[in-house]
């Protein structure tokens, strides 16, 4: 009993830390644009791609990920996608033009989109009591919501005091923590019956998001009425 609740305490820290960090940078790099201007000498609708990189990756690829945690366990799934955001997190803070940084920030929601969705699997699978199970996910849920309304107040503080890379420097140690707690969680077992990933239908989903914001972003600098948007 006593092992049992220890691994599921190990979990919920674990996944929560992480989930942390996620939120935390759909919001944090909100403040840093107006640096990233001036370290760039970029425009409004380029620096928007790498706020937008990140959040469309990560919500084209939220089902797949879950479908990839079925077919070869949470855990692999979730050391995975947070081994991968947390070398994208290095990558952007390294990042010396706006290219790179934008295709890192792309590199983050994919680790953020295998990640997410198997920290729910492993809750779920160290929770058998319903009632647990809720007060776990509601914990982790919560942290969410704090690191998303703590995002600007935090970016800003680290901005102002170490310049905006630390704003991306900050999620190696965190991300090396959560890694090496996860470590230390049993395997799960994949799904004996795991349904085969549906890749025509990624690839429509992703081609619709980035196509919809891509407009959104893009459509003032080429003219709404333009033959590309």
């Amino acid at each position: 009993m006593r092992t049992a609740e220890t691994e599921r305490r190990r979990i919920l820290a674990a996944t929560s830390i992480s989930y942390v960090v996620v939120v935390l940078d759909t919001s944090i790099v909100n403040v840093a644009v107006e640096r990233l201007s001036v370290a760039f000498s970029a425009p409004i609708e380029s620096l928007q791609w790498v706020v937008s990189g990140y959040t469309v990756s990560l919500a084209a690829l939220l089902l797949t990920g879950g479908r990839l945690g079925d077919r070869y366990g949470a855990r692999n799934v979730y050391l995975a996608g947070l081994g991968l955001f947390t070398l994208a997190s290095l990558l952007c803070a390294c990042a010396t033009g706006l290219s790179s940084l934008v295709a890192a920030r792309v590199l983050q929601g994919i680790g953020a989109a295998l990640l997410v969705p198997s920290s729910l699997k492993l809750i779920d699978h160290a929770s058998p009591n319903a009632e647990k199970r809720a007060r776990a996910i509601g914990l982790w849920a919560g942290c969410g919501a704090i690191a998303m309304a703590a995002g600007p107040i935090v970016g800003g503080i680290l901005i102002d005091t170490q310049g905006w890379r630390s704003i991306f420097f900050v999620n190696v140690p965190i991300g090396a923590a959560g890694m090496a707690m996860t470590w230390r969680i049993s395997r799960d077992r994949p799904l004996a019956q795991a349904l085969p990933l549906d890749i025509p239908g990624q690839i429509a989903a992703i081609v619709g998001l980035v196509g919809v914001i891509g407009v959104l972003i893009e459509g003032r600098a080429f003219g709404w009425t333009s033959p590309p948007i």
